[in-house]
């Protein structure tokens, strides 16, 4: 599985990379199908699929090369914020997404958007209340 992860290749030298940032555990490089300028992926050394199960060691490194990373972007780019989010799925290695968002851009509004859903939950709940039904009925019945 290793031998054949991108990831892996890159930190073997098999394949090109350009590190931003490391230290012994953790490595940061640009992304090379960057959704924004400066989105870099945070990558353990090691071959493990999600970061809960890294080493506490591991994890804490993981996170302090993602926040000096972040530091970087915002310094170069000058982004609304920097969004931060790990994956390890369709690539079976640990990594964290760095990238620069700025308002209004597709990340931006993808997150608004899931955040509206959050908040959706909530008035939709309020809405069905047996309080709020009688607000509407009453509303209606006096228009």
């Amino acid at each position: 599985m290793a031998d054949t992860c991108i990831f892996c290749e890159i930190l073997a030298g098999r394949a090109k990379g350009r590190i931003v940032h490391e230290d012994v555990h953790s490595v940061a490089l640009l992304d090379i199908n960057p959704f924004s300028p400066g989105h870099c992926l945070v990558i353990p050394r090691r071959h493990v699929q999600f970061w809960h199960d890294l080493s506490a060691e591991e994890a804490a490194s993981l996170f302090q090369v993602a926040q000096e990373t972040a530091r970087r972007i915002k310094q170069a780019y000058r982004p609304d914020f920097v969004a931060m989010y790990a994956r390890g799925r369709r690539i079976p290695h640990t990594h964290i997404f760095l990238v620069p968002t700025f308002g209004g851009d597709p990340l931006d509004r993808f997150f608004n958007t899931l955040e509206g859903f959050q908040e959706q939950t909530t008035r939709l709940a309020d809405i069905r209340s047996q309080k709020s039904l009688d607000e509407a009925w009453q509303r209606l019945v006096q228009s």
